[in-house]
C-alpha cells in the first residue's frame, strides 16, 4: 500500500513538470448593477485579444478571448454607455473615459512548486484610465488570483484551466467592487458632479 502511494505521488509530481497548453473559452454572464451615467470607451488592443501567458517554459495559457468577454460584462455594469473599440480613432466625441486594459504578467504555481495539492494562477492587470481629452487619470493595478480546490488526480491542463477561470472571475469581481473606490476616479467623479452610488454585484 505504501508503494502504491509513492507511485501515485511520483506520477502526480511528474505530471506537474510536463508541458501544458491551455485555452480558456469560458464566457461570463452579465452582472447585476446600477451603472453610473458615464460614457466610456474601452480600447481593446490586439495584444490583449490574443494574449497568451507563458509563466514558464512548460506552460502556455491562452486567456485572450475570455478576458475580453469578462471585461465586456464588467464594464457594461459600471457605465451607462460603453463602446468597445480597437483603435483611438474609433472613439466618439461623447466619451467621458478612455480605458485601455493590459496584462502585466501571468504566474502559475503547481504542487511541485508549492508542496500543496493545488494549482494556483495569478493574473496581473493594468488599466490605463484617461479623460476624454487624453489626460491620464490613473494607471490602476488589478491583481487576480485563482486556485483549484484540490489537484489530486486532475490533469495539469484541467487544473490550470480551472484555476485560471477562478482568477478571471476574481478580476471581474474586484473590478466591479473597487473601480469607484480608486482615489483618482473619486476625484474625477467629483469634478464631473457624478454622484457616488454603491455597486451591486
Amino acid at each position: 500500500m505504501k508503494k502504491i502511494g509513492v507511485l501515485i505521488l511520483i506520477a502526480l509530481l511528474g505530471g506537474c513538470s510536463s508541458s501544458a497548453s491551455v485555452q480558456i473559452t469560458t464566457s461570463f454572464p452579465s452582472v447585476l448593477s446600477e451603472p453610473k451615467p458615464i460614457n466610456a470607451s474601452i480600447l481593446i488592443e490586439d495584444s490583449f485579444v490574443t494574449y497568451v501567458g507563458t509563466p514558464n517554459k512548460n506552460t502556455r495559457i491562452d486567456i485572450g478571448a475570455s478576458q475580453v468577454d469578462l471585461l465586456k460584462s464588467a464594464f457594461s455594469g459600471l457605465f451607462d454607455n460603453v463602446d468597445f473599440v480597437t483603435s483611438l480613432d474609433q472613439i466618439t466625441a461623447g466619451t467621458d473615459l478612455i480605458i485601455t486594459p493590459s496584462v502585466l504578467e501571468v504566474q502559475v504555481s503547481t504542487p511541485s512548486d508549492n508542496y500543496l495539492n493545488v494549482f494556483e494562477v495569478w493574473i496581473k492587470y493594468n488599466l490605463d484610465i484617461q479623460s476624454k481629452d487624453g489626460a491620464l487619470i490613473t494607471n490602476w493595478f488589478l491583481p487576480a488570483y485563482g486556485k483549484t480546490p484540490d489537484s489530486f488526480m486532475a490533469s495539469k491542463e484541467k487544473a490550470i484551466e480551472q484555476a485560471t477561470v477562478i482568477a478571471l472571475r476574481d478580476a471581474g469581481a474586484k473590478l466591479m467592487l473597487d473601480f469607484y473606490r480608486i482615489p483618482a476616479i473619486n476625484d474625477w467623479l467629483s469634478r464631473q458632479n457624478i454622484t457616488q452610488e454603491s455597486q451591486t454585484l
